[in-house]
């Protein structure tokens, strides 16, 4: 399995971006997918994640702004961050696991990181 994730950038606070996490591999559709940041000063947070059922999850730092959904057609999942802050700050992270989402990091395969930076 091989993950892409992409869309990062530098937006100021209030905009919106979309990160995607491409999956390569055939197990998409029974693989949930999570997504994680990191920054220099702290330990990679869960961010969001979404079961192979399309069930939902959000940290408390990013509920009612982010939206993570998925598009099995294309293997591909994506997280909505909308009203960004500048402690949204950090890079993102995608990873994979079969089945059942978690909000620890304890998935099997992980994506190479987009950068996010917020300026307020």
């Amino acid at each position: 399995v091989q993950l892409q994730a992409s869309g990062g950038g530098s937006v100021q606070a209030g905009d919106s971006l979309r990160l995607s996490c491409a999956y390569s591999g055939s197990a998409f559709h029974r693989s949930a997918v999570g997504w994680f940041r990191q920054t220099p000063m702290k330990e990679r947070e869960f961010v969001s994640a979404i079961n192979y059922e399309g069930n939902t999850y959000y940290s408390d730092s990013v509920l009612g702004r982010f939206r993570i959904s998925r598009d099995n057609s294309k293997s591909t999942a994506y997280l909505q961050m909308n009203l960004l802050k500048p402690e949204d700050t950090a890079v993102y992270y995608c990873a994979t696991r079969p089945l059942i989402a978690l909000m620890t990091p304890n998935y099997n395969d992980w994506g190479q990181g987009t950068l996010v930076t917020v300026s307020s």
